[in-house]
């Protein structure tokens, strides 16, 4: 198979089911930012030598073609072989969160993003994903679409926050606290 078809070169793609769309459309915009994500958690993995971490982002890129999957199949299609963010998705990375948080200080002040480059690529993620989240918040305005996707979205920046801290702590890394006001 050849990765180019020349179907999109006038400004449109298919989604799921064969409907064509704008590339422009803020169903693509969605899933265009779902697909950054995921190449953004992949750099993370190529970053980290933390065997836990990386089974736990792979899992998470893995589910993320679900979610894009969900995002480029309008809501009307119900083929046998559909995938969609299920409540199962959303309640295992709230567990995740509540297993990595029991390696963390509870937080007291606003962190700023950084420490090690692998913790720092989480950060990125997380407003990746938090931009996801907003494109996917817009896309329900105008179209029918699966609302776990957006709880889905939700849930995941508050993992890739807990896992850019757990990778700094595991590291030795403390967390850079913000400080609203430089000292003199």
């Amino acid at each position: 198979m050849k990765i180019y078809t020349r179907t999109g070169d006038k400004g449109e793609t298919s989604l799921f089911g064969g409907k064509r769309v704008p590339k422009d459309s803020p169903r693509i915009h969605a899933y265009g930012s779902v697909d950054e994500l995921n190449a953004v958690i992949g750099m993370a993995v190529s970053l980290s030598d933390d065997a836990k971490l990386i089974d736990v982002l792979r899992q998470l890129q893995n589910e993320l073609f679900v979610v894009g999957a969900d995002l480029a199949t309008p809501g009307d299609i119900q083929k046998p072989n559909t995938v969609r963010v299920e409540h199962s998705h959303i309640n295992r990375l709230e567990r995740e969160i509540d297993i990595h948080e029991q390696e963390l200080e509870p937080l007291k002040y606003f962190i700023l993003p950084g420490g090690t480059t692998c913790a720092s690529v989480l950060h990125f993620a997380r407003t990746v994903c938090r931009r996801a989240e907003r494109e996917t918040y817009e896309l329900l305005k105008v179209e029918d679409i699966n609302n776990l996707v957006c709880i889905y979205l939700n849930r995941l920046s508050d993992l890739l926050f807990v896992l850019a801290r757990v990778t700094n702590r595991r590291s030795g890394r403390e967390d850079i606290p913000w400080h609203p006001r430089e000292e003199e």
